[in-house]
C-alpha cells in the first residue's frame, strides 16, 4: 500500500476513534481546510474499499471508518508498512536531521532526495532553514560540492540535540507503548535514534539503583534520564564515543554513579569508557538545584500569579466559583510551571485529545483561551496547550458530585495531573463502584504488588502484559465505560464479601498509620508558625533597606528565632539585589530567606510608617513586609506550609487583611486556609 503523508494522517485519525469525525475536525487536526479534507476523503474511499472496509459519511455527525475488528487491525498493520509517496515539510527535515545524526560519513545530496521523493532544490530549501537550528545547538552544518551534507561538532552536543527532538516531537506513548500502533516515519527514526530498543534494560538498571538516590526523581526528571542514557547506548554501538575533556578528567565519584554504572554494564552486557562514565555523572547531577539560601522557589510566586488571575478571569467569564477549589489551583500550579518552561523554549505541545476536547468542551475551551489570553502575554499558547487547561477546569466542574466506590484502582496517567484528575472524576461519574486508591507512573505501575490494588487504569500504553491493566482515554467514552463496567461485573464483584472486606482492609492498615504521622507532621509545623506569627509596627522611619532590615531583624531576635542578625541581613539584601521581593501592584513585599543562624522557621509581619526604602530615586510604595526565615535543615512539610502561606499573597482578601486587619483576624485567615490545605492531604 502506498499513501501520501496526508493520507496517513487522516486515516491514523480515524483508526484511533470509535465514533465519528466531522470533516472539520480532521481539518483542525491536520491543519488544512474543510475542502481539502473531503478531497482527500473521495481519494482514500477507493483505498479502504480494496481493504474490506467502508467510509461512512452520515450528515451532521460526520465520517466513521468501518469494517470488522480483523479487517480493522490487518488495515492498520499494512498502514504501518506502507510507503509514504510524500512528507510533509517539517517532517522532511525532522528525516534530514535524524539521517546526518545517524550518520558519520557525511550524505549526498542525491540520496537525500531519493530518500524522501522530493527534488534537490527542495533539500537545498530546507537545508537552508536548517542551518540556524543546527547553530543554535552549537553544531555546524557543513555542505561542500562533492563532499555531501554533515554535521559537525561535539559529541555531546549531537546527544543534546537528539534528546531535545524526542521531547518535542514524541510523546508518552511512542516511548512506552509496546502495543502494536500505527506510527510514522518519523516517530520510528526518532525511537531508533534515542536508542528505544534499550528503554528496558536501562530503565531496569535505574529502578535497580532507586535507593542510592533517583526514587527522589521527579517523573519528568526520570525520563529525560532514560532517553539520554539510552541514546548514550545507543551512540556508543554506533561507534559514536563521547570526548573526555581535560577539565572533567576528574570524575566526582558517588555511591550512586557506581551503582548505576554496575547495573548497566550487567543489563547491557557493555564496557563504559572513563568519559563515558563522566558524562554519566553529569547526567546524575541534580538539576535546578534552588539556592542554599533560598527559601521558597525562585519564580513560585509569578506562577502562582498566573494561576489566580487565570482562576478569576475563568470565574468572571463562568459565575463558578473556581477559587474555592484547591486541587484546581494545585494543578494549575504544577502544570503552568511545566508547560510555560516548555514554551519558553521553544518546544512543541502536543495534545492527541485536542480534537475531541474541541468537540465536547466547546464553551469552555473558548472562554479558557479567551481568559488565557489575557493572563498569559509573554508567550503565545498555542491550542494544545489550551486543550490541557481544559481538562484542568472540566475536572474541576466534575469534582462537584461525589460517590461511594468499593474496587480499588491505580491510575496511570503521563500527560499531567489534570488529565489524571480528569479521569479520575469520570470515572467515578460513570462508575462509582471504583476507588481510586494510588496514582502512579509508569515506571512504578509494574512493580505496585498486586495485594494493593484490584485493576491498573492507564491513558498510555505499558510496558506490562495486556491482562494486568486498561487503557482508556481521560475522557472516558461511553464505550470505554461499559468495557470497564463489564469487568467490574465478571472480575472484581464476584468476589465474596469476605474477600472484599480483606482486600479492602488489610493493604490499608500499615498506610493508615503512615498517613496519621504524616497528618500530624504538618498540623505541627502549622500550629508552631501561626502561634508565633506577630504584627509590628515600625513608628520610626529609615534612610536605607539594610537599616529597616536590621531594626525588623532585631525585633525577631528577640523571640530567640535568629543567631546573627548581620548574617542575615547580608542574606536578605543579597536576594533583593537578585530579584526584588515585592509583590507588584499590592504594597506588600515577601523577604524569606534560609540560613544557619535561623533555629526554627518564623513568620512576622511588619507594617512600616513610610514607603519601604529600596532607591534614591522611585517610592517603593510598600508599607507592608512579610519576614519569612527558616533554619538551612528544613523539613519538607515546612516548607510546603510557608510555601501555601506565600500563596495567600495573592488572595485580595490576605492582601486587606495584611494592611488593615488586626494580628487575630490574620491568624484566623491563616488557620482557615490551613486547614482546607491540610484537608486536601489526608
Amino acid at each position: 500500500m502506498r499513501v501520501t503523508h496526508r493520507h496517513r494522517q487522516i486515516l491514523e485519525l480515524l483508526l484511533s476513534r470509535s465514533d465519528e469525525v466531522t470533516a472539520g475536525e480532521i481539518a483542525a487536526e491536520i491543519k488544512v481546510s474543510t475542502r481539502t479534507v473531503h478531497r482527500e476523503l473521495s481519494e482514500l474511499e477507493a483505498i479502504v474499499a480494496d481493504s474490506g472496509l467502508t467510509l461512512q459519511k452520515k450528515s451532521g455527525k460526520g465520517i466513521l471508518l468501518q469494517g470488522d475488528p480483523g479487517t480493522l487491525e490487518a488495515f492498520k498493520r499494512n498502514l504501518l508498512n506502507a510507503s509514504a509517496v510524500e512528507y510533509s515539510a517539517q517532517d522532511r527535515k525532522l528525516l534530514i536531521l535524524c539521517m546526518l545524526l545517524q550518520e558519520d560519513e557525511p550524505v549526498k545530496l542525491f540520496t537525500l532526495s531519493h530518500e524522501l521523493s522530493v527534488t534537490i532544490p527542495t533539500i537545498t530549501s530546507d537545508l537552508d532553514e536548517l542551518e540556524g537550528w543546527i547553530q543554535k545547538a552549537d553544531l555546524i552544518l557543513v555542505r561542500r560540492r562533492g563532499y555531501g551534507v554533515g554535521l559537525s561538532g561535539s559529541e555531546a552536543n549531537m546527544r543534546k540535540m537528539i534528546s531535545r527532538l524526542a521531547r518535542n516531537y514524541l510523546d508518552e506513548s511512542d516511548l512506552f507503548g509496546n502495543a502494536v500502533q500505527v506510527l510514522t516515519p518519523v516517530t520510528m527514526k526518532l525511537l531508533e535514534l534515542i536508542g528505544k530498543e534499550h528503554f528496558s534494560k536501562v530503565e531496569e538498571a535505574l529502578w535497580q539503583a532507586e535507593d542510592e538516590g533517583l526514587n527522589a526523581l521527579s517523573e519528568s526528571n526520570y525520563t529525560n534520564l532514560l532517553i539520554h542514557i539510552s541514546i548514550a547506548v545507543s551512540r556508543i554501538q554506533l561507534g559514536r564515543a563521547i570526548e573526555l575533556h581535560a577539565e572533567k578528567q576528574s570524575i566526582r565519584q558517588s555511591e550512586l554513579l557506581t551503582h548505576v554504572i554496575g547495573y548497566l554494564t550487567k543489563a547491557i552486557e557493555m564496557e563504559f569508557s572513563t568519559a563515558e562514565i563522566s558524562y554519566i555523572a553529569e547526567l546524575l547531577q541534580p538539576r535546578d538545584v534552588s539556592h542554599p539560601n533560598q527559601l521558597l522557589p525562585q519564580e513560585e510566586l509569578s506562577y502562582m500569579e498566573i494561576v489566580w488571575k487565570l482562576i478569576r478571569h475563568m470565574e468572571a467569564r463562568s459565575g463558578i466559583n473556581y477559587s474555592s477549589d484547591r486541587s484546581l489551583k494545585d494543578g494549575l500550579l504544577s502544570h503552568l510551571e511545566s508547560a510555560l518552561k516548555q514554551l519558553r523554549t521553544g518546544a512543541n505541545i502536543r495534545n492527541p485529545l485536542l480534537a475531541q476536547i474541541k468537540k465536547d468542551y466547546e464553551g469552555l475551551f473558548e472562554d479558557i483561551r479567551e481568559a488565557v489570553n489575557e493572563t498569559i502575554t509573554e508567550a503565545v499558547v498555542p491550542d494544545e496547550e489550551i486543550g490541557y487547561l481544559v481538562m484542568h477546569f472540566g475536572a474541576s466542574l466534575e469534582r462537584q458530585k461525589q460517590f461511594r466506590r468499593n474496587v480499588r484502582a491505580i491510575l496511570v496517567c503521563t500527560s499531567g495531573l489534570g488529565t489524571s484528575k480528569m479521569l479520575a472524576v469520570r470515572l467515578t461519574k460513570e462508575l462509582p463502584q471504583i476507588d481510586i486508591v494510588g496514582h502512579a507512573s509508569w515506571f512504578e505501575a509494574a512493580r505496585i504488588p498486586e495485594s494493593e490494588y484490584d485493576l491498573i487504569i492507564s491513558t498510555v500504553d505499558l510496558p506490562l502484559d495486556e491482562e494486568q491493566y486498561m487503557k482508556l482515554s481521560p475522557l472516558l467514552t461511553k464505550e470505554e465505560a461499559e468495557r470497564l463496567r463489564l469487568f467490574i461485573q465478571n472480575v472484581t464483584l464476584q468476589k465474596d464479601d469476605v474477600v472484599k472486606e480483606q482486600a479492602e482492609l488489610s493493604p490499608e492498615a500499615g498506610l493508615r498509620t503512615d498517613r496519621l504521622y504524616r497528618i500530624k507532621q504538618y498540623v505541627n509545623e502549622i500550629v508552631r508558625i501561626i502561634d508565633q506569627f506577630t504584627v509590628h509596627r515600625l513608628e520610626q522611619s529609615f534612610d536605607s533597606l539594610q537599616a529597616t532590615l536590621l531594626e525588623m531583624c532585631s525585633y525577631v531576635k528577640l523571640t530567640d528565632v535568629i543567631e546573627d542578625v548581620d548574617r542575615i541581613v547580608e542574606l536578605l539584601i543579597k536576594r533583593e539585589r537578585q530579584s526584588s521581593q515585592v509583590i507588584p501592584d499590592t504594597g506588600l513585599a515577601l523577604f524569606h530567606i534560609r540560613s544557619e543562624f535561623v533555629k526554627v522557621p518564623s513568620l512576622t509581619l511588619f507594617r512600616l510608617s513610610q514607603d519601604l526604602v529600596l532607591d534614591q530615586i522611585t517610592p517603593s510604595g510598600v508599607r507592608q513586609v512579610l519576614l519569612m526565615l527558616g533554619p538551612q535543615e528544613l523539613s519538607k512539610e515546612s516548607l510546603e506550609v510557608l510555601s501555601e502561606i506565600s500563596s495567600y499573597l495573592l488572595i485580595p482578601q490576605m492582601i486587606e487583611l495584611l494592611k488593615e486587619g488586626s494580628q487575630q483576624e490574620i491568624k484566623q485567615f491563616l488557620s482557615q486556609e490551613l486547614e482546607a490545605f491540610l484537608e486536601n492531604k489526608k
